[in-house]
């Protein structure tokens, strides 16, 4: 029972974060949508881990975390960039970007 709980924890950030990337409009926010949708992966593989009482899902979680990290920085110093020149966050203004 313990172990549907923490799924279910999950399921609902997952779509939280899903939700929060699609509907805005704000480049920081779709990063935090990923985000979010990245710590409910690593809360699922925690409880997959816990159930089976393995190390593979936590070692998982830790390799998602250092890859979260280098997207977070990598994506907040696109957005700086942009902002400096667009002088906006809103995702539709970089569409200029193509030609």
């Amino acid at each position: 029972m313990e172990t549907q709980i923490y799924l279910l924890v999950g399921i609902v950030m997952f779509v939280a974060g899903l939700f929060i990337a699609f509907s805005r409009k704000n480049a920081i926010m779709v990063l935090v949508g990923i985000e979010l949708m990245l710590n409910a992966s690593n809360l699922n593989f925690l409880a997959f881990s816990h159930l089976y009482d393995s190390l593979s899902g936590q070692i998982f979680s830790i390799f998602v975390i250092i890859i979260a990290a280098a997207e977070i920085a990598v994506g907040l110093a696109i957005i700086v960039k942009l902002y400096q020149y667009f002088k906006n966050t809103n995702i539709d203004m970089f569409q200029t970007l193509h030609s």
